[in-house]
């Protein structure tokens, strides 16, 4: 199994996806779902309801007080019959396939509570049916994106789940500060909620994917806005510092994973070479995007024939802070000094003595650019040499 995979069960079990709570969907259905449920039947028939597992635990009720017999509860599923009555209330079995997953209790002996009973079973058992339908979808859009699939089997799985496999989507990926962040999981599952095309899943530990359906007329700016308001709601509502990234859109469900790939190489270009932004673009990744992509030996080599065998030691946060606003500035060497606050002459002193460290007068287009790569450059050096070590 591949880390990523590994990575997509942990998350799995994080967010309450466990292959075993698929055998067990009585969990799957949460009980803020069964709980309204049985509320909406009770104010509209005045019958009272409850739901218990198997073991005659309760799960949820709309009596007043309700005292449950787990010995009945235990003694009706072991029975052949699918409803029963037993002391005055009505007792139904609720399946999932062949298998008893909840047994439910309409209060009352009367026919109505019968026929309500009966009503309140169907209810739970498409939520049932609905909830694995989730479920085997998410299966289906993390192997979708981890390349786990064949492409005859891709189609085949989209259509059996209903899923358009010929339609724009991008992916999204949100990084959050936290490792199995359930408060921001639930927070973007709200955000999508009335969006059933929209899949939303985890493969790694600390990032929440998004697959979201585009309009034909969605261009860049629109997928902005989604990763703008992505940042916005996790940071006010989750109380999460997030990082979101962005792939390109992709026409077909096939190139789904290029987009998740391209995300996820935006949010690792982004951590290297653009710190400041919490909004990554895979489109808009610059000379970043190639640099990521270089070898470390010629890295070095490239290092070694622009500053010899004397790389320069690291620059203080003065001087630091004089190379990122001249370059902001687009080399105004005026503009620079009255936004740095300091005299020009005080300016140019710096310059040069950098020149003199360095070889490069950044006041040189030519050597202005060769510097700037080189920064970058040794960003990209530093962050892989750090990974190798943690």
């Amino acid at each position: 199994m591949s880390k990523d995979s590994n990575y997509a069960r942990r998350c799995e079990n994080a967010f309450g996806y466990t292959e075993s709570k698929r055998k067990e969907v009585a969990v799957l259905v949460s009980s803020q779902v069964l709980q309204k449920t049985l509320d909406e039947l009770r104010n509209i028939t005045r019958i009272d309801l409850c739901v218990t597992n198997t073991d005659g635990a309760l799960l949820v009720t709309t009596f007043p007080e309700t005292a449950i017999d787990a010995d009945s509860i235990r003694s009706f599923v072991d029975s052949a019959a699918d409803s029963q009555v037993i002391q005055d209330n009505h007792f139904f079995k609720v399946y999932d396939n062949q298998n008893v997953e909840y047994v439910l209790l309409a209060r009352g002996s009367s026919d109505d509570a019968y026929m309500i009973g009966k009503v309140a079973v169907c209810q739970i058992q498409n939520l049932i049916i609905a909830y694995k339908e989730r479920l085997d979808k998410n299966n289906f859009i993390q192997n979708l994106l981890l390349d786990n699939l064949l492409m005859v089997d891709v189609y085949n799985r989209a259509k059996k789940l209903r899923i358009d496999t010929d339609v724009r989507r991008v992916v999204y990926m949100v990084e959050t500060k936290m490792e199995k962040d359930a408060n921001a999981m639930e927070t973007v599952k709200s955000l999508f909620v009335s969006r059933p095309r929209d899949f939303i899943t985890a493969v790694e530990e600390k990032s929440i994917i998004i697959v979201k359906e585009l309009k034909e007329e969605d261009g860049f700016e629109e997928m902005d806005q989604i990763a703008k308001m992505l940042v916005d709601m996790l940071n006010a509502e989750a109380m999460s510092q997030v990082r979101v990234s962005y792939g390109n859109p992709v026409n077909e469900i096939k190139n789904v994973s290029r987009s998740y790939k391209e995300a996820k190489m935006a949010l690792e270009v982004g951590k290297i070479f653009y710190a400041e932004k919490n909004v990554i673009p895979y489109n808009n990744l610059g000379i970043g995007r190639l640099i990521y992509q270089l070898p470390i030996p010629l890295c070095e080599m490239f290092m070694k024939e622009v500053f010899g065998e004397h790389l320069p030691d690291t620059f203080d946060e003065e001087t630091l802070t004089t190379i990122n606003k001249f370059f902001e500035n687009n080399l105004n060497v005026s503009e620079t000094s009255r936004q740095l606050y300091v005299h020009r002459n005080t300016l140019v002193y710096r310059l040069e003595k950098l020149e003199k460290s360095t070889g490069l007068d950044i006041r040189r287009f030519d050597d202005a650019l060769t510097f700037k790569i080189a920064m970058m450059v040794v960003s990209y050096m530093n962050y892989m040499n750090n990974n190798e070590n943690a």
